[in-house]
């Protein structure tokens, strides 16, 4: 038997490279997730505090490194301070960690290198990274509430199928009672949920399974955000939290003297919403081709509303774009703050509301045949 060293030898490489190829996607989805806001948050803002005071940037990254807490994170620091003594550009050093930083940072440092206004770029970052942060944990905040009693609804609705109208169904059984519709109907659900619960736990997972695996299709999940904007509440809720992103973001851009067009599509990467993520890449390459933003925006009139329009235009015919879309970005941070504030209190009536329904519902169809025996009797 003849061995070919040479295809034993690539074909070992290539095993190699797969397994090389895992093992940096592994540790870098463990970095991100060892890595919170709340570390780029001080990071920023205590780098910026130091730059302005004077410090060289390798010895406030040296310094920063030995007060952060976050043993992974400190080591990304020295990694930096380590680079930047090198000689390396420091938004060069960042991009080693794109994950964690992100590419609006990478850029903003970028110009601000270019230009000579880092100070003055990393308060921008960390206006833009606060903002954010704050955001999303006044969304997070908002939804518990919520999550907690569709939680309880369920597990009552379990507990009432599987535990209680079993025990009851006997009783009515030992009685030979001629039991009303509702009654009979409540009866069938339970036993086909004790009966099937394996293969109904199992059809939910698959459905999930589905559901999930479905939005890896580019088409299936644009149509999917899409259907998300037309949603009661929830639609102009998510249309004012990519208004808010899209004008903090641009703005912030802008005022680092980053491109609009460059602007634009680095903006598109951080939108939640994938039809405003489409829009914007559609803007950026008609501003290439000489349009102006406002123009452009008024194209999307369900994704743009005229406010954001109206100031657009007044921005870009007095250049401070970047004051107005601040201006606005604070105006939809307030308008989600208070919706956040307000949300709780209009869903959890409904979901009582339904709640109620659903056991008093099944109250009546469990009194109703002992009513009708006590009658009899």
């Amino acid at each position: 038997m003849v061995i070919d060293i040479g295809k034993l030898k690539e074909e070992t490489e290539n095993k190699a490279a797969g397994q090389g190829w895992f093992k940096k996607f592994y540790q870098k989805l463990k970095l991100v997730n060892l890595i919170s806001q709340k570390d780029i948050i001080f990071f920023t803002q205590n780098l910026q505090v130091m730059i302005r005071s004077g410090l060289p940037l390798d010895r406030s990254l040296k310094t920063l490194a030995e007060q952060t807490k976050n043993h992974k994170f400190q080591n990304i620091l020295q990694d930096l301070a380590k680079s930047t003594e090198q000689g390396i550009a420091f938004h060069e050093s960042l991009k080693k960690y794109e994950k964690i930083f992100g590419q609006i940072t990478i850029n903003m440092v970028k110009a601000g290198e270019v230009s000579g206004k880092l100070e003055d770029v990393l308060k921008q970052i960390y206006l833009q990274i606060k903002k954010a942060h704050e955001l999303k944990s006044k969304i997070k905040a908002a939804m518990i509430y919520p999550v907690i009693i569709v939680i309880a609804m369920i597990v009552i609705g379990i507990i009432m199928f599987i535990v209680v109208i079993p025990k009851i169904t006997s009783l009515f059984d030992q009685m030979e009672a001629e039991l009303p519709l509702a009654t009979k109907i409540l009866i069938s659900t339970s036993n086909f949920t004790t009966n099937n619960g394996l293969f109904i736990l199992l059809g939910v997972l698959v459905a999930i399974i589905l559901f999930i695996a479905s939005l890896k299709n580019k088409k299936i999940s644009y149509f999917y955000h899409e259907l998300s904007l037309g949603l009661p509440i929830f639609g102009e809720i998510i249309k004012k939290i990519n208004l808010a992103k899209f004008s903090r973001t641009v703005s912030s851009l802008i005022k680092t003297d980053i491109p609009i067009v460059k602007t634009l599509n680095i903006t598109s990467q951080i939108m939640s919403n994938k039809v405003y993520r489409k829009a914007l890449k559609e803007s950026a390459e008609s501003i290439k081709s000489g349009a102006s933003l406002t123009d452009i925006l008024k194209t999307y009139p369900k994704l743009f509303p005229p406010i954001i329009i109206q100031m657009s235009a007044a921005g870009e015919e007095t250049g401070s774009l970047d004051e107005i879309l601040t201006e606005i970005a604070s105006f939809y941070e307030e308008e989600i703050d208070q919706i956040m504030k307000t949300l709780p209190s209009i869903i959890e009536p409904l979901l009582i509301l339904v709640l109620g329904v659903g056991v008093g519902a099944m109250a009546v169809a469990i009194i109703m045949p002992m009513y009708s025996l006590t009658q009899q009797m």
